[in-house]
């Protein structure tokens, strides 16, 4: 894999949340949003794709075409313009007013689905994000870690969370990219963190939570 750590732009403000399908993000990050605002912290959280209006138009696109449709190079330009949009429009102006931006999904999405799981290149997914996001990287994203197994489990047993066309792949596909992942957790272990997404709810939120005090205020984590 390239080294990716070169000269960017590492937000102290800008965390990001990332995980398999299923791992419970949106769940955590709501909880975890009205813990920081308790302890006086001003939040916005976002997600990707999405998160304003264009970037909505290209998640519905991506993810709600026929599941056939749409070849592997497609799918990862896509990603990457709605990301672009998301972060000029977005995430950068509400870092700039002082807010603790908590982001579900960012750039590691794409090196893990598109890149490993669709066999495009992690380097090669990485290159088109580049000129996406402009060297722009959050300094601190969780992983939420869950198997494959458990997380299409709980989206069978969910009827009311949006079910996309990534959820349809089979179970091979979610298998690499878990090991996509994994990859990623080595590669910047500087930035990234894992937690156990098969603890519940509460658990996950504490630890997650613990995390991003930590790193606000710039302590060792453990």
């Amino acid at each position: 894999m390239m080294d990716v750590k070169g000269a960017k732009v590492v937000e102290h403000n800008f965390i990001t949340i990332e995980g398999g399908e299923g791992a419970g993000k949106t769940t955590v990050i709501k909880l975890v949003e009205e813990k920081l605002r308790q302890a006086g912290y001003e939040v916005l959280v976002t997600r990707e794709p999405g998160g304003i209006s264009t970037s909505e138009k290209i998640r519905e696109i991506v993810l709600h075409s026929p599941q056939n449709e749409m070849e592997e190079r497609t799918e990862a330009l896509l990603f990457a313009a709605a990301r672009r949009q998301h972060l000029v429009q977005k995430v950068k102006p509400a870092i700039k007013a002082g807010k603790i931006v908590l982001c579900d999904r960012f750039i590691d999405s794409s090196l893990a689905y598109q890149g490993y799981a669709r066999g495009i290149g992690i380097d090669e997914v990485y290159k088109i994000n580049e000129f996406a996001i402009d060297t722009y990287m959050p300094a601190l994203t969780i992983f939420f870690d869950i198997t494959p197994e458990e997380g299409l489990k709980r989206i069978n047993a969910n009827e009311e969370r949006e079910v996309n066309r990534l959820d349809l792949e089979k179970i091979d596909f979610h298998q690499r990219v878990y090991d996509g992942y994994q990859l990623l957790l080595q590669q910047f272990s500087d930035r990234i963190q894992s937690v156990d997404a098969m603890k519940t709810v509460e658990e996950v939120t504490d630890e997650v939570y613990t995390k991003i005090i930590t790193h606000l205020k710039g302590e060792v984590s453990i």
